[in-house]
């Protein structure tokens, strides 16, 4: 057999599971097909559980709707949200492979400034394979890439990193906006590919988009929830929003890395800024006092897995968030649900130990 012919076998194959989070037929993974046709999907249906999805031939699936995710979770089902993109998350929970993918379906292949279509797979697994640099910011970057290193004053003592637990990519075309700015702002296009990975630093929050990342679901997969958002909540487009907060001050408190940058996917279309302020508009209000919250939030030493420190959030979002609003009571308790949830579907192995808690 020529060389040429064998196709080379795609990173993480049998440990990755690309969440697809949709509402219509799947026509864009045509596009994404030299990219995604060797690794397992995990679509969830949100909307009408009777309309039929489809997905385009050659693709090896299993598509969840509302209708599956009662059945498996019972009661518990009340944690997963509907008619949002936070519905999703559902994926992360049913997954049984190391690592999770998801993107949304109006995001399209991007090219780079060469003219060549980006892998955008790839550079996620690149991601997260290699180690971040949360307590010392690096000023090329990515000093495990080829052609970087650390710079000059750098401590030796931090060099090795830590374990990467996501990676957060970005979007050309249109801009991951609110909706007051994508109104006054309604043609603006982002065109700008910059060529970098960077660690976000330890105590620094960043606004998490949930459309192109990837993340360790071992390291950080039971605080990857993205909230109660969308039908019979006051608040939708957090979702991605509020498990970033959570997963950074985890992060932080285990000593693990979160990764923003490459890669770029093509963000087709802009929702409707009218709908979106309607959803957005009390997060809008209540961000400012969920951010100071979440910067200032500590979790105790003993809180030494994922889900004790979920649990503990939850506990303090119960205590501070609930004098903003009953929603919030809601949500600490869907927290705590999630994670009951999570358990009983990941017995095994469910509690990873890190050791890093309190650095």
């Amino acid at each position: 057999m020529a060389e040429s012919s064998v196709s080379p076998t795609p990173l993480l194959k049998d440990e990755l599971d690309i969440v697809i989070p949709t509402i219509r037929n799947l026509d864009f993974l045509e596009m994404w097909r030299p990219f995604f046709q060797q690794y397992h999907l995990i679509i969830v249906q949100d909307g009408d559980p009777n309309k039929i999805i489809k997905v385009p031939e050659g693709f090896d699936y299993e598509l969840y709707n509302r209708i599956d995710i009662n059945r498996i979770l019972g009661p518990k089902a009340s944690c997963i949200s509907f008619k949002d993109s936070a519905c999703r998350c559902f994926g992360y929970m049913v997954s049984k492979k190391k690592y999770i993918y998801t993107i949304d379906d109006d995001c399209f292949v991007a090219k780079n400034p060469s003219g060549k279509d980006i892998n955008a797979l790839e550079q996620h697994i690149k991601n997260l394979l290699c180690p971040s640099t949360p307590y010392f910011f690096n000023t090329l970057y990515d000093p495990y890439r080829d052609g970087a290193d650390f710079v000059r004053g750098y401590p030796f003592s931090l060099r090795e990193g830590v374990p990467t637990a996501v990676s957060h990519g970005l979007w050309l075309n249109i801009p991951d906006y609110d909706a007051p700015t994508q109104l006054v702002k309604p043609r603006e296009r982002n065109t700008r590919y910059v060529d970098a990975v960077m660690t976000i630093p330890k105590g620094t929050l960043f606004p998490m988009c949930g459309m192109n990342l990837a993340f360790n679901r071992e390291l950080i997969g039971p605080a990857m929830y993205f909230g109660l958002m969308g039908d019979g909540q006051p608040i939708g487009r957090y979702d991605d929003m509020w498990a970033g907060w959570c997963i950074k001050v985890i992060c932080d408190h285990l000593g693990l890395g979160v990764k923003t940058g490459l890669p770029y996917i093509w963000h087709s279309k802009a929702s409707n800024p009218f709908v979106n302020l309607k959803k957005e508009y009390k997060g809008i209000y209540w961000q400012e006092e969920l951010i100071p919250f979440f910067q200032s939030a500590t979790l105790p030493k003993d809180c030494t897995t994922v889900q004790k420190c979920y649990i503990e959030l939850s506990k303090q979002v119960r205590a501070k968030l609930g004098k903003v609003d009953d929603y919030f009571l809601k949500l600490a308790d869907a927290m705590v649900t999630w994670i009951e949830a999570w358990d009983e579907l990941n017995p095994s192995g469910g509690e990873l130990v890190l050791n890093g808690a309190g650095k």
